[in-house]
């Protein structure tokens, strides 16, 4: 299986393809279109701002070449601002739009928890998962057990419908959009190449969905 990691300038790629490579797979790390369009899985890594993230895609063609591809069923899988560009659009620094593969936008994070008292933003540590509408985790989560960790560093969330929510988790009292998942596209807020055995778990699932798809 060609799994491509996208390298559009502001990507955490080595820790990304470690983990990969740990779990038998030898990722291609590339920031050109025509690999994108003939992987047979891709991952869309990031840090960073979300506007700086849709500008280092849209200045290599890589924007329409990740959507052309999902649309031909390629899986894909976001991870932290990489998730956060999957949705129509993103307000940090100003309005700007996403690659809009999944319904929804991502806002600012509470800077207060629900008593009222101040939250550290970014958001940095190690959450517990929840699954949405369920009582087990479904796709790429599939795994795990509610409640098992892993490990954040955000500013920001998506907001959408709860349909795509694979897992929320919860900061200050506030449920946060952890995982979501719209057909073949797949998006972690957390860092699962930070997360230990549960998020190489995580990986290691979306790998065998990617095979079986």
């Amino acid at each position: 299986m060609k799994l491509v990691v996208i390298d559009y300038g502001l990507s955490n790629l080595l820790s990304v393809c470690r983990s990969f490579a740990f779990l038998g797979c030898e990722p291609v790390v590339s920031s050109s279109p025509e690999e994108v369009l003939t992987a047979d899985a891709l991952v869309l890594p990031g840090v960073g701002a979300f506007a700086d993230g849709m500008a280092g895609l849209q200045k290599l063609g890589l924007d329409d070449a990740v959507k052309k591809a999902v649309a031909a069923g390629t899986p894909l899988l976001g991870i932290c601002l990489g998730m956060q560009m999957l949705f129509d659009e993103g307000e940090e620094f100003g309005c700007h739009k996403g690659l809009g593969l999944i319904p929804g936008r991502v806002v600012k994070l509470a800077d207060r928890d629900t008593d009222g008292a101040s939250l550290r933003i970014p958001h940095v540590g190690w959450n517990g998962l929840y699954p949405v509408g369920s009582e087990q985790f479904t796709g790429i989560l599939a795994p795990l057990t509610p409640s098992d960790e892993t490990y954040f560093v955000h500013s920001f969330a998506a907001e959408t419908d709860a349909s795509f929510h694979l897992a929320d988790t919860f900061y200050g009292g506030h449920a946060v959009t952890a995982a979501v998942r719209c057909k073949n596209v797949f998006g972690t807020q957390f860092h699962p190449e930070k997360s230990g055995r549960i998020g190489l778990a995580i990986l290691g699932e979306y790998l065998r969905l990617c095979e079986n798809s």
